[in-house]
This record gives structure tokens, sequence and C-alpha cells, in this order.
């Protein structure tokens, strides 16, 4: 992964509980990074850290050959990306952008669409594990666009990642990703009934799940459980992302005409 015998430099818009471990697995491997970044305490740690930091994402744009974007939102993403200070207002021909925001497939369509009219690749790339995975360097990457690009930026994305998987077109990442939390998001629901039924039987729920995990009813949410985690626990960490993407997914099989069946029908979160 070099340009002229260097190592490619990476930038990075969006250094939180996701994204911060990210960027610091990529410091870590070596390469040359820059973020993007408001609070002024992550401008500081990754200074502190050896990253350069852009004013702007176009600033940004401007002093890296691949951009990675790990926002909460689609309409977050847009403007990091399309806006008038965004990533294309500043990056040269052959750049990548590497899009890890989880939303919608026609979003990231449309970024490639337009980044493609400057002569910029644009990946979809959601990843799956959260900040713990990504600090231990081995997220899930699902990674979907032209294959040329992908290769390029595996050893990018095997910084923070393993294992890395090439999944589709661009769009296909986001359809993969959304179908997966979707699954999670039912699984728990399911997980969590199993267990109250299990009690209304007199069993103790934690000896249940401790054994269920052995099973083959056994899923990652009911692991999850078995470890001593709660609904309410697990709704304050990642409640807001499962709503989001649960309802991200009712939206694309709307648009599409997809039938989501017994998925859609438990996959809902309480609110």
């Amino acid at each position: 992964m070099t340009v002229d015998g260097a190592r490619e430099r990476i930038g990075f818009v969006g250094v939180g509980e996701q994204g911060g471990p990210m960027a610091e697995r990529i410091l870590a491997a070596g390469f040359p990074l820059t973020v993007y970044a408001r609070r002024p305490e992550v401008i500081a740690r990754f200074a502190e850290l050896g990253a350069e930091i852009a004013a702007s994402p176009a600033d940004l744009g401007s002093r890296v050959d691949i951009a990675c974007v790990c926002v909460f939102t689609d309409d977050q993403a847009r403007e990091v990306v399309l806006g008038p200070n965004g990533l294309l207002a500043g990056m040269r021909p052959g750049g990548v952008i590497v899009n890890h925001t989880t939303g919608s497939p026609t979003t990231v369509r449309e970024m490639a669409a337009v980044a493609a009219e400057q002569d910029i690749t644009v990946l979809d790339v959601p990843v799956s594990g959260g900040g713990g995975k990504a600090a231990e360097g081995v997220l899930t990457v699902l990674a979907a666009g032209p294959v040329t690009a992908f290769e390029r930026c595996r050893p990018l994305f095997e910084s923070y990642g393993n294992p890395v998987l090439h999944v589709g077109a661009v769009g296909d990442g986001q359809i993969v990703k959304l179908v997966n939390n979707a699954l999670m998001s039912a699984n728990l629901m399911l997980a969590v009934d199993a267990l109250r039924i299990g009690e209304e039987f007199g069993l103790d729920p934690a000896n249940v799940a401790a054994a269920v995990v052995h099973c083959s009813g056994s899923s990652a949410s009911m692991q999850l459980l078995a470890s001593g985690a709660t609904m309410e626990i697990i709704l304050e960490a990642s409640g807001p992302l499962l709503r989001k993407d649960v309802a991200m997914v009712e939206q694309v099989a709307a648009e599409l005409g997809v039938n989501t069946g017994l998925l859609g029908a438990i996959a809902r979160p309480p609110s």
C-alpha cells in the first residue's frame, strides 16, 4: 500500500467511540494519519499520538490519499463527503473515500456517483463489533465496491479488522450490515423472551442463559445476557444504534418492495 514508494496518507473523520479506536490502530500500524475533529480534548489526544489535525473535511481531503468517514447518520456522512466544505472539495483525483457509516445504500451510491465525476472512488465499508473490537483489531469489515480499490485499502482495513470481507458492489455492504443488525435485534428480543419463559417455569434466568449458550439455541445476544448484561444495559449502550438501523432496514425494504417477514416483525428493540 504505497504511493511512489511511500506509505499512503490516511485521513479519518469521526474519531468517536467507534472511530477513535480504529484511528488509533491505523497510527499503531505506521500509517501517516490526519484527523478532523471538533472537540478540543479529542484534537489534543490525537495530536499527542502523532496525528496531524485538519481544519475541515476539505482540508483533510487535500492532505490524504484515502479518507475514512465514521459518523453516526447518513446526513452527517453526506455533509462530510458532499458538503461545500466536504472531502470532495479538497481531494485530488485518484483518491479513495471509505464510508464506515452505517446507513442507506442509496446514500453511499449517491456519494460514489458524485465522487466518480472527480475520479475519486468511494468504498462502502460498514464494520461490526464496536469500539472494543476495534481496539483489539478484530472488527468485522464488510467492504463493498471496486475490487482494485478494495485491495488497495486492504492493509488499512487489516490494521483494525479481522476478518476483512468483500461483499459486493457499493451499497451491498450497507445491506449486509443492516440485515445483520436487524437479526441481532430480533435475536435479542427472542433471547430476553426465552429467559422470561424459563423464569415463569420457575428457573433462574442466569442458569438458563449459562446452559443455552452451549446449546443450539445460542446467539451473540444470549451470550451477552449470559455474561451478566441486562436488556437495560444493552439498550443504554446500543439502543440508539439498533433503533436507527432497524428503522433503516424498514425504509430500504419499503423502497425495494421487500417483505421482511418474521425478522421485521420482531426486530424492533423497545424505546
